[in-house]
């Protein structure tokens, strides 16, 4: 009985969730939705035994992503009135594409249905042990029989973080930059002192 109720708490929250972030006016608030909707989903996934997809989506999505979208709102100054002006200008072609979307979805569907499709059918080399969780089948997955894949994966994530960092990384002449020994080698004498000076009696340097 709980885990009926509990389903059906998660899916209305993650409905009206989803339905809120698209039609909410505030970026900020829309994002804020998009993070309900996140967890919501996670529950759904934890209901459903699958608790890996649950923390990846509570991590990556909720703690990385939607995280980043709310400080990029926040610190972005939009324009209301402009972007309502681009929504409705760009309305016909977001029509055109959902159209497009739903027709090869619906023919999609009608393919599997009538046959000409065929999902692949598991061959039992990726079956787990018996007894063990989610998480573990697929760490052993992927330290195991994809290990080179992951950590190639891994060593192309950290060239690209390098390089957006040389990328944007600009010397600038304007800058005085810090000096770490000059600041450790300071004597007391050449520090900032702060004073009380009376009223009317001015700053003595």
């Amino acid at each position: 009985m709980i885990q009926i109720f509990a389903f059906y708490l998660f899916a209305v929250m993650t409905i009206a969730s989803g339905a809120i972030t698209i039609l909410a006016r505030n970026p900020v608030h829309s994002v804020l939705w998009l993070i309900l909707a996140f967890f919501n989903a996670a529950g759904l996934m934890v209901l459903a035994g699958a608790e890996f997809i649950a923390m990846l989506l509570v991590i990556v999505y909720v703690g990385a992503v939607a995280v980043l979208f709310l400080f990029v709102v926040m610190m972005l100054d939009i324009d209301f009135a402009e972007l309502r002006a681009g929504f409705i200008r760009n309305f016909p072609l977001g029509m055109v594409l959902a159209l497009a979307l739903l027709a090869e979805m619906v023919l999609g569907i009608g393919a599997y249905r009538a046959g000409a499709l065929k999902l692949g059918t598991p061959d039992g080399t990726a079956t787990t042990a018996a007894g063990a969780s989610n998480i573990e089948a697929i760490g052993a997955l992927l330290y195991g029989r994809y290990l080179f894949l992951f950590e190639a994966a891994g060593i192309i994530l950290l060239v690209a973080m390098i390089g957006a960092i040389v990328l944007t990384h600009r010397q600038r002449g304007d800058v005085r930059g810090q000096n770490i020994a000059r600041q450790v080698a300071r004597r007391p004498d050449e520090a900032t002192v702060n004073l009380r000076p009376e009223v009317g009696k001015g700053v003595t340097l």
